[in-house]
């Protein structure tokens, strides 16, 4: 009873509160009056002043020419102000010429001063809107002026009417990420998918720049009929989401995005090794979009900790950067201590890519890139740190033409200064040329050099049709590190294609012509062949390859100016001085798949650098002056490592859209050195892993 009551007078009290601010809005305002409505009562003041302005202005409006020539019948709107002073104010004309708006601003210019309108006997201005008929003739009423509450209210009904016409805007989400300009996330598995479909005989595509456009790849493979064929039946919201649907998607007229939560959660053992146990924790988060027409966006931010096999913690706290932070995890980043024995490493990615038609595309991010056909890459791997670049795709004919400019650092004590890494630059580009149905020819160029005499990102360079080689030349021949490399593909038939790379850092014909074994002979190359559908096998994929680099390839007389970033090799994750050969099988069934590889190589590694400081040419970020000769460099010189990797990896495809799965694989791990060093020795390592994670990058453990 008592709440009844108390309800009652709260209704009441604000039904008066209201009733009184609507009397004081009118009873206390007076209208402005003409000399004509001098004499006239209060309650008749506002139809005066109506009938008064009418006259005036039809007396006195001339109809512009354009009017009668254009045959124009319509209306036009007025808002204008009596102010405090009693003059007319002209604020607004809505017209569909330019001369109505000038002719009735120069009727009311000459309307004469009046007395102005009052609020609670003090002088006001006050607002009106007056709607005229064309031709004129069909003036229309002039609409009072609203009360407060009026207004607001017409606000709050605008609101809520602009809140519906934007619901109404939206759409059903159709897979707009397939047809976008976005990156197809890059990893080895995902992209075995549909490598046939785009390697086919006769197809003008170009597949060694990556990560591939959706919608270029769209061309040749079905993403829609894929997902359907994988497709599970799942009634309730959650089903849906986790096995069929990305998280969130949103799509208006001319907007759309998508987001996912990221995992990769992993848990496992290295036998024999100084920890228990292994294991890694990413979460995070991945939005993408598109807003108009060509403009798309991505975004990934990760949150991790971790920890690995010995052999490789090892590693990544061998490459840890200047400032105290114990560890570069490869592929992720710099890393902080976490508890006692793990890392810390966030990682974030993003990058906005453009098309304004279909021969240009252009992205601005933070991320890796890739160029070749196979496992490894001689030119540009994703094996080390994210980066900022800039890279412009131009296709055309046969052609497609690759540009990347990046911002890289190095983070050796050497060369920071006042606790700040050293930032260098990096210019390539690659020219992809489709000479026929099965053969693919590429022609590769880079330079890479640092901040001297404040040089800065060195405009020279932003010309994308140029001989870096020759700009080096005119820059300084020690100011930037140029190499060049050339690829070929050759499609033996639908199942079967052959792909290469070759590399030159540096050479001297005499030296070749005198075969003297000269250490400006740096060069390296890649062979290797892919076998689809294998035996006449559905979907099951053979890959062999074999790569080389020679000594101190890729290295540089100015130790800054190697072809590095965090400390990590942009080509090749081994470095130089290597040789090695891969056999990798890949077989996926509906939402099962399985994977092989083997991996034998060789090494030439250095010695411990208390007993032997000479650089043997693996290790790229050594000073090549500090080289072990002139002549007689020969490859695997140094300390001679043999290495055998085996890895079988096993899966469940749980969200196609996301790409999320859950897995399980063992990898073996030989390594022999001829000497042992305090980071390289003779270990055997075998190493049991499970998880579940959105596969979007690749992990190398190849080390």
């Amino acid at each position: 009873m008592q709440r009844l009551k108390t309800s009652t007078f709260l209704l009441l009290f604000f039904t008066f509160q209201i009733t009184i601010a609507q009397t004081l809005s009118s009873d206390y305002e007076k209208y402005p009056v003409f000399p004509e409505c001098e004499n006239v009562a209060i309650d008749d003041l506002e139809n005066c002043f109506n009938t008064t302005l009418r006259t005036f202005v039809s007396n006195n409006f001339k109809q512009p020419e354009i009017i009668s020539k254009e045959n124009y019948k319509g209306d036009f709107v007025v808002l204008f102000e009596v102010t405090k002073e009693g003059k007319f104010k002209v604020l607004y004309v809505d017209a569909v010429y330019e001369e109505i708006k000038t002719e009735i601003k120069r009727v009311f210019g000459l309307l004469p001063t009046i007395t102005p309108p009052t609020y609670s006997s003090k002088p006001a201005y006050m607002q009106f809107t007056l709607k005229l008929g064309i031709p004129l003739g069909s003036l229309e009423t002039i609409e009072n002026p609203k009360t407060l509450e009026e207004k607001e209210n017409e606000l709050e009904v605008a609101a809520k009417k602009e809140f519906e016409a934007v619901n109404k805007e939206l759409e059903p989400y159709e897979d707009d990420l397939y047809k976008s300009n976005l990156n197809i996330p890059f990893s080895h598995d995902m992209y075995s998918y549909f490598d046939r479909q785009v390697n086919l005989v006769g197809t003008n595509s170009h597949t060694a720049s990556k990560p591939f456009l959706y919608n270029t790849v769209s061309k040749y493979y079905d993403f829609n009929a894929q997902q359907s064929k994988l497709k599970k039946d799942a009634a309730t919201w959650l089903g849906r989401k986790l096995w069929n649907e990305h998280m969130v998607t949103v799509k208006g007229k001319n907007y759309w995005f998508v987001l996912d939560p990221i995992v990769d959660l992993q848990l496992g053992k290295n036998t024999g090794g100084e920890v228990d146990y292994t294991y890694n924790n990413t979460r995070g988060v991945q939005v993408q979009g598109g807003l108009g027409k060509g403009l798309n966006f991505s975004a990934t931010v990760f949150e991790s900790q971790g920890r690995f096999a010995d052999y490789f913690n090892r590693y990544a706290e061998s490459i840890r950067p200047a400032g105290g932070n114990p560890a570069i995890i490869p592929g992720r980043g710099i890393a902080k201590e976490f508890k006692e024995d793990a890392y810390d490493y966030p990682v974030a990615e993003g990058y906005i890519s453009y098309a304004p038609n279909e021969t240009f595309n252009m992205q601005l991010g933070h991320g890796k890139n890739f160029i070749g056909d196979g496992y490894r890459s001689l030119f540009v791997s994703d094996a080390t740190s994210p980066y900022p670049f800039f890279k412009l795709n131009t296709s055309f004919w046969k052609i497609k033409y690759t540009n990347t400019w990046m911002w890289l650092r190095d983070v050796r004590p050497e060369v920071t200064e006042d606790g700040a890494f050293l930032t260098k630059y990096i210019a390539n580009h690659y020219l992809s040329w489709n000479v026929s149905k099965k053969l693919n020819i590429g022609l590769f160029e880079s330079v890479i050099w640092k901040n001297d005499n404040n040089r800065g990102f060195d405009f020279n360079y932003i010309n994308p049709v140029i001989f870096y080689r020759a700009i080096e030349f005119s820059t300084g021949s020690r100011s930037g590190n140029a190499i060049v490399g050339l690829s070929s593909k050759y499609k033996w038939n639908d199942n079967v294609n052959f792909y290469g790379q070759f590399i030159l850092d540096e050479f001297s014909l005499n030296d070749i012509k005198a075969g003297n074994q000269s250490w400006k002979n740096k060069f390296g190359f890649q062979l290797g062949a892919k076998y689809y559908n294998a035996f006449k096998v559905k979907n099951l994929f053979l890959q062999f390859e074999y790569n080389q680099v020679r000594p101190y390839t890729y290295s540089h007389n100015i130790v800054a100016t190697n072809y590095g970033h965090n400390n990590q090799s942009l080509a090749h994750l081994w470095g130089a001085n290597f040789r090695e050969v891969i056999g990798i099988a890949r077989y996926n069934y509906n939402r099962w798949y399985g994977s092989a590889k083997l991996i034998y190589g060789q090494r030439g590694l250095d010695f411990d650098p208390t007993i032997d400081n000479t650089s043997y040419g693996s290790n790229i970020y050594l000073d090549n002056d500090n080289r072990s000769g002139d002549t007689g460099v020969e490859l695997l010189q140094g300390n001679k490592t043999n290495v055998l990797i085996g890895d079988v990896n096993v899966g469940y495809l749980i969200n196609p859209k996301t790409n999320l799965k859950i897995f399980a694989n063992v990898t073996y791990r030989s390594f022999n050195p001829e000497a042992d060093t305090l980071i390289d020795f003779k270990e055997n390592t075998t190493w049991f892993n499970f998880g579940i994670r959105t596969d979007i990058f690749n992990w190398y453990f190849d080390f």
